[in-house]
């Protein structure tokens, strides 16, 4: 049977929880975290970025995070606590499906940039274009 975009974030959101901002900033803080936007470049450019997260588009994430990749982002590590948000949270819980298949073990889907700002979370804001 195929499987439909719903089928997927049904079963992404039920083994990614989801947490909101207070506790993302919390476990930054006291766990060393990582709030990890998965968003396109375009999209960070135009709305900004949570202050202290780091980006990896989505597209590039399984490179990034397999240390056996010669694109290996270091800061992607299995012992460390992952927060991923996109825009919305659908991407999140996909990503962060991957990410548990992938062996890590502590991951969150915050949801979307908009989830971030709503809960109190700074950002920062898309450099001018024009300068």
């Amino acid at each position: 049977m195929d499987r439909t975009v719903k089928d997927m974030l049904a079963s992404a959101n039920a083994e990614v929880p989801r947490i909101d901002t207070e506790s993302a900033r919390a476990m930054m803080a006291e766990q060393d975290a990582l709030l990890l936007d998965i968003r396109d470049a375009p999209e960070l450019e135009k709305t900004g970025r949570a202050e202290g997260s780091h980006h990896i588009p989505r597209g590039m994430l399984e490179f990034r995070a397999d240390p056996e990749s010669p694109y290996h982002d270091p800061q992607l590590r299995k012992d460390r606590p992952v927060i991923l948000h996109c825009a919305s949270g659908g991407r999140a819980a996909l990503a962060g499906k991957l990410l548990k298949e992938m062996g890590f073990k502590t991951v969150y889907n915050l949801g979307g940039l908009k989830d971030w700002q709503e809960g109190g979370g700074p950002v920062e804001t898309p450099l001018d274009q024009g300068m």
